[in-house]
């Protein structure tokens, strides 16, 4: 995008001068407040909406040089609350822009099935209608339709803003996984800066105005945002936010405090720790007990208090490593292993000083790539 504008008859700037530079097979997140021209500038990508002035180049070429039919058909997209055909099974939604680009019935519903499949929905799912579906399943279907006719391009509106916390968080995770399969070119647009950050290759804040604040990786972001402005919209908890990019490996977990269900007193004695992990009889965590409130021999689950979420270290970043030791009666995070059994646990202090050496090391690299 070169020095885009889009101007209004009545003079309002939805979009001032932006140019913008999308990587190839990675997401772009445009962020920013209500009115800032996040969702104009999308829709000028596909023609939606016409620049008035700038130009938008995809591969080199003039996007204005393209059919408008042609461009869009090569463009995935995706909007809030999905915009499915209610009248049409949810095969025959996945199904309809490869039927618009002539491909046969049969061709069409068994690419969408594979669609299906991709996308996290059970088979059982095709003959239904969109009222059948929860919001999030609806979700799915419509990033499968913008997935159909395999375009190189993906643009995607607010996407999951109308579900729930718990939902989103899984269609973000799933969106993930796709683009690690399939590496799209995904311009993705979001008020929400978590969902920015996490998501993000690269983020774009916009201010009102329709222009750019920063546009930079989220981690970068993070650490030195350009102005007050970028600041303030990153909120007051940037700096936890900032350790989702640092990872958890150089954590090394302590198995002392770790007893199983039917410890015996003298197992529970030396533990020689005021709080206790009791696992079950898998090595899964259960829960923190204070070693005199335990029954030796025979713990019960319903003296425990809660664990928390457990980390796991080395895929899990310092930021979830910080919140589980955060919501730990003990002061300290649970580590697990892939299939969830406990490989100790991490206090809040080493989790600090691992917090310290992430923040040297990091700016021991910015010194070593200065000019």
């Amino acid at each position: 995008m070169e020095s885009v504008t889009k101007r209004y008859p009545d003079g309002t700037v939805a979009v001032d001068r932006l140019s913008l530079e999308i990587p190839d097979r990675s997401i772009t997140v445009l962020v920013g407040p209500s009115g800032c021209g996040k969702t104009t500038t999308l829709r000028m990508i596909n023609r939606m909406v016409e620049p008035s002035e700038g130009t938008i180049l995809l591969d080199g070429e003039d996007i204005q040089r393209r059919p408008v039919t042609t461009l869009r058909r090569s463009m995935g997209y995706v909007i809030q609350n999905a915009g499915l055909f209610q009248h049409r099974t949810i095969l025959d939604n996945i199904a309809t822009v490869p039927r618009m680009l002539g491909w046969g019935k049969r061709k069409a519903r068994a690419r969408a099935a594979e669609l299906m499949e991709r996308v996290g929905l059970d088979a059982a799912l095709a003959k239904r209608f969109p009222y059948q579906l929860s919001g999030g399943q609806q979700q799915r279907v419509g990033v499968a339709r913008a997935l159909a006719a395999d375009p190189p391009v993906l643009l995607m509106d607010e996407p999951f803003s109308a579900v729930d916390p718990v939902v989103r968080k899984g269609l973000q995770d799933e969106l993930l996984r796709i683009q690690d399969e399939l590496g799209k070119t995904i311009v993705f647009v979001t008020h929400d800066i978590d969902e920015a950050i996490k998501l993000g290759s690269m983020v774009a804040v916009m201010r009102e105005g329709g222009r750019l604040a920063q546009y930079a990786p989220p981690a970068d972001l993070l650490s030195a945002p350009a102005d007050a402005f970028v600041e303030d919209f990153l909120g007051a908890d940037r700096g936890i936010r900032r350790l989702s990019f640092f990872p958890s490996a150089e954590l090394a977990p302590t198995t002392g405090p770790v007893i199983p269900l039917d410890a015996t007193a003298e197992q529970i004695a030396a533990a020689g720790a005021p709080w206790l992990l009791v696992t079950d009889g898998d090595g899964r965590p259960l829960g923190w007990g204070e070693p005199h409130t335990l029954t030796a021999g025979a713990i019960r689950p319903a003296e425990l208090l809660p664990h928390g979420r457990p980390f796991t270290p080395g895929t899990d970043s310092l930021r979830t490593a910080l919140d589980s030791a955060v919501l730990s009666p003990s002061g300290h995070a649970v580590a697990v292993d892939g299939t969830g059994r406990v490989t100790g646990v991490v206090s809040q202090a080493a989790i600090g000083e691992a917090i310290r050496g992430a923040h040297a090391a990091d700016r021991a690299d910015e010194a070593r790539v200065a000019p």
